[in-house]
């Protein structure tokens, strides 16, 4: 059961599922840089090197993108259906949940809630008439780093060797997708809430060689 809806589900009131959108992120952070390394032939260190010492050390650059948010908003769904329009209405937020994060449950599995019966009792069905609440709660933001070290060589005036080793989620750091996780109350305490998707993805190297000419 996924945790975003942004459907109107009742024509006659539109304002109904009005909340902050499915995407919304309070607070978020974005960096970039290149760097040339201070290393070679006129260079701070090792100015003095030869040709080739400077073929091998010198002239190599360092790059990356840095990307951080606060948490997105997700909602909850009831596991049945339970409400009178075309489409299933969300769950209404009656208690206090407990600050979603990332905990384990009696199984061993990751999981938003800290105490999983107690927020199971916080939410109840909408009734029927009723459209629910939506994006109430927020899940894990974002976090990733993405590097890369390249150098190039000139063979002629027109002919170039180029280098690059690059490095997508450095850290490689886990970030829970709350939102397309096991959001139905109606089921069992033993699997609400349980993450079953991530934001991000396994740390991934790769090399390359490009020449041009």
């Amino acid at each position: 059961m996924g945790g975003l809806g942004g459907q109107i589900i009742n024509s006659w009131d539109p304002k109904a599922l009005r909340a902050v959108s499915d995407f919304d992120t309070t607070h978020q952070f974005n960096a970039n840089w290149i760097v040339e390394l201070p290393m070679g032939r006129g260079k701070r260190f090792g100015s003095g090197m030869g040709r080739v010492t400077d073929a091998i050390l010198g002239g190599w650059s360092f790059n990356g993108v840095y990307h951080w948010t606060t948490g997105l908003p997700f909602s909850i769904f009831p596991g049945g259906w339970s409400t009178n329009y075309d489409l299933t209405g969300e769950a209404i937020l009656t208690g206090n949940p407990g600050k979603v994060g990332v905990y384990r449950d009696a199984s061993g599995n990751p999981n938003m809630f800290r105490d999983v019966n107690t927020a199971v009792n916080a939410f109840r069905h909408p009734y029927p008439g009723e459209s629910g609440e939506r994006n109430i709660l927020r899940g894990p933001g974002y976090f990733g780093i993405d590097a890369g070290l390249d150098k190039e060589w000139s063979i002629t005036e027109q002919q170039k060797l180029k280098f690059a080793w690059e490095v997508f989620n450095v850290t490689n750091s886990v970030r829970f997708d709350a939102a397309n996780s096991t959001n139905g109350f109606d089921l069992s305490s033993s699997g609400f809430g349980v993450y079953s998707s991530t934001l991000t993805k396994p740390r991934v190297m790769q090399f390359s060689v490009r020449y041009s000419f």
